[in-house]
């Protein structure tokens, strides 16, 4: 580290006091003041020395920075080269809010922006696929009538995924707000009434958006009941269903289609 020119001074003063006047063998008195002198001569070369030093590390004072002066616009490339590592993650929390929490299964006429039949509708608080049971392996769920997952099997009361996977009954579609996407253009707001003395529920979808808008068409499923109804007849050749199309037809079953909706928040 360079030695600040006030230090530089007092270092020489002291070394001219201890070395020169004290240290040189004694004279006469008029020897002696000449001596003193000869410091005394010293002081305002320092002295000197000290003010165009620190003159020379004075730092110049800048002008305010205008909009068009390349000091802003370096601040203005620094703060950019600041704030790009912090895109990644701001778009991972973008897109993890973008995740459906839960998932809504919902039957009725693609078209409509409102209607009844909500009563009928049901819920995943999980992504049923993976909790979903192989065609293949049927035989084996018939016996236990328990999924690997842990959920439990109605032979008379069953769902099909879109890759012919046996998925758990989902729960009613409780009343209140629901933030739905089909995963394309459309977000909005799905408000379930109420049951009414009948026991109808009604539904009604903001800013005009159709059932079909805020369906994700890649997942398909369907509801299928009947006394006679079975999983065992239902056909690997079926599966995969095209994004958007009927679910297949079961012998024996009495089948219902659902949309897919997904649930970003809820209230």
């Amino acid at each position: 580290m360079a030695t600040p020119p006030l230090r530089r001074v007092l270092l020489a003063l002291a070394l001219c006091a201890a070395g020169a006047c004290f240290a040189a063998p004694r004279q006469p008195v008029a020897s002696r003041s000449s001596a003193r002198g000869s410091c005394s001569e010293l002081i305002p070369r320092f002295q000197l020395h000290a003010r165009t030093r620190t003159r020379e590390f004075r730092v110049p004072r800048r002008a305010a920075p205008s909009s068009s002066s390349p000091f802003s616009r370096r601040q203005l490339l620094q703060s950019l080269t600041d704030f790009l590592p912090l895109l990644p993650g701001a778009w991972f929390v973008y897109l993890f809010s973008r995740l459906p929490k839960q998932y809504i299964a919902a039957s009725g006429d693609p078209s409509a922006s409102s209607g009844t039949g909500a009563e009928s509708w049901g819920l995943w608080t999980k992504d049923p696929g993976p909790r979903g049971v192989r065609l293949s392996s049927y035989p084996r769920l018939k016996e236990t009538k328990q999924a690997p997952a842990g959920w439990t099997f109605d032979e008379a009361d069953w769902w099909l995924e879109e890759h012919g996977l046996i998925m758990e009954q989902p729960e009613p579609l409780p009343p209140g707000k629901y933030e739905v996407t089909g995963d394309r253009e459309v977000t909005t707001t799905l408000t379930v009434f109420p049951k009414d003395s009948e026991g109808k529920q009604k539904w009604e979808l903001a800013n005009g958006a159709k059932l079909f808008d805020v369906t994700h068409l890649p997942c398909r499923s369907a509801r299928y009941r009947g006394a006679a109804c079975s999983a065992g007849a239902a056909r690997n050749e079926d599966f995969p269903v095209r994004p958007g199309a009927m679910m297949p037809a079961v012998a024996g079953c009495e089948k219902q289609d659902h949309a897919v909706l997904f649930v970003l928040n809820s209230q």
